[in-house]
């Protein structure tokens, strides 16, 4: 719902003056403006231009983790042993999360 914010605002006082048929009427209008949209045949008539990749396949090259690396319990990422904060056991968490 757009908001004009250059109309003045009411204040308590005067909010308090809004009869009881006003503000029905205006629960009235705000559900009566509710739109059922179905977002599965949504996203599929969406075609951004340029952006076939249907027939492309993603290669991404794995590196296993080295010998000097950890992978942090809470963020899970792979973090060099320079960036290890604290370790319990097998437990390692990095500067970021510590």
């Amino acid at each position: 719902m757009a908001t004009d914010y250059d109309t003045p605002r009411k204040t308590d006082d005067e909010a308090g003056e809004d009869s009881i048929e006003e503000l029905k009427a205006r629960r009235n209008d705000k559900g009566g403006a509710i739109v059922d949209v179905d977002e599965a045949d949504l996203a599929e008539s969406l075609e951004l231009p340029g952006a076939d990749l249907s027939n492309e396949e993603l290669s991404v090259q794995v590196i296993p983790k080295r010998a000097d690396e950890f992978t942090c319990s809470r963020c899970f990422l792979v973090h060099h042993r320079s960036q290890l904060a604290k370790e319990d056991g097998n437990t390692y968490i990095c500067t970021e999360c510590a």
